[in-house]
């Protein structure tokens, strides 16, 4: 286990290196003067000097990168010259709003996805599972733009034409300074997000359970006289969690591309809102900093699910 773990550490080490070399390459010698970028066409041959000595964008290539990889291990991602702010502040103000849009969403996905997967499996060919197969339809043909601005009309704008407010039509509220009214203000947003992945997961779930429900040690453990609800929770789920899993990690790891997106319908000031405004500037170590957490984010949930492939399987252990 332990030199599994080594494994895949080093491996993931080797991953963010390879990323951070590609990133100071795209950004720091592509064609351009990165210090007139960061600094704006107005500023002075003095402002843009400074700030290329600050960059060390002076110094020999390798010597750039080596002062670049060192300040990111040591967490510094940079200076946002345009927001006169460091970029690990900046994130990390975004941060919350990012992480309780992703944290709702998968919950409520997971909730939704697998036991819609699992009704339908149990009943093939039933009313519940055309309930099922049209849930998934409509979950995965919709857009999630589309998807946010229906909700904001029907569930924000139409109650507010009648008088009274049924969910709030944006803004992030914190959690620690009022939980109820955070979560009132995510709801909309969470659902936004996770009804298209919840119905990737109620599929998912129903073609894996219609799958294992046919294996021999299913028949066998009905033979025993077990009833249905434990042939299917205790045996048929747990058969069908390793696939479960995996789709799991990748969701996790790309939560970041669609919240871009609702975070953008429903105005909540996230990394997802600052890494649109950082294309748009053009402010090169904003962009730097998202790309590179987004690639931890990748890595880290990797590692997750392989370690969870140890817990789950004994086959792989």
């Amino acid at each position: 286990m332990i030199r599994f773990l080594a494994s895949r550490l080093a491996f993931a080490a080797a991953v963010l290196l390879a990323l951070s070399a590609f990133v100071f390459l795209l950004f720091f010698v592509a064609p351009g003067d990165p210090a007139r970028l960061l600094t704006g066409e107005k500023a002075t041959e003095a402002q843009v000097a400074q700030v290329r000595a600050n960059l060390g964008l002076d110094r020999p290539i390798h010597e750039q990168y080596l002062t670049f990889l060192g300040r990111t291990m040591k967490g510094d991602l940079g200076f946002s010259y345009r927001n006169q702010q460091p970029v690990t502040r900046l994130i990390a103000n975004r941060m919350p709003a990012t992480i309780s849009l992703g944290i709702g969403a998968i919950l409520l996905w997971v909730g939704i996805g697998i036991p819609i997967g699992i009704m339908s499996a149990r009943h093939p060919g039933s009313l519940r599972d055309r309930l099922g197969q049209g849930f998934i339809l409509v979950g995965i043909s919709f857009p999630t733009f589309v998807l946010g601005m229906a909700s904001l009309y029907f569930l924000y704008f139409l109650p507010r034409q009648l008088g009274f407010t049924l969910f709030p039509g944006g803004g992030y509220k914190s959690f620690l300074s009022n939980p109820w009214i955070w979560a009132w203000h995510m709801v909309l947003p969470w659902t936004t997000l996770a009804l298209a992945s919840a119905a990737i997961y109620a599929r998912l779930t129903r073609g894996e359970m219609l799958a294992v429900m046919g294996e021999d040690y299913i028949r066998t453990a009905r033979a025993k006289g077990l009833s249905e609800r434990k042939v299917v929770y205790k045996h048929g789920l747990r058969g069908i969690l390793t696939p479960l899993t995996t789709q799991l990690g990748a969701d996790i790891a790309a939560v970041l591309g669609g919240a871009i997106v609702t975070e953008q319908v429903y105005g909540l000031q996230g990394l997802g809102s600052l890494a649109v405004q950082a294309v748009g500037n053009q402010d090169r170590p904003i962009i730097i900093g998202v790309v590179l957490l987004a690639g931890l984010f990748i890595v880290v949930a990797n590692i997750v699910v392989d370690l969870l492939y140890v817990l789950l399987d004994p086959r792989v252990r």
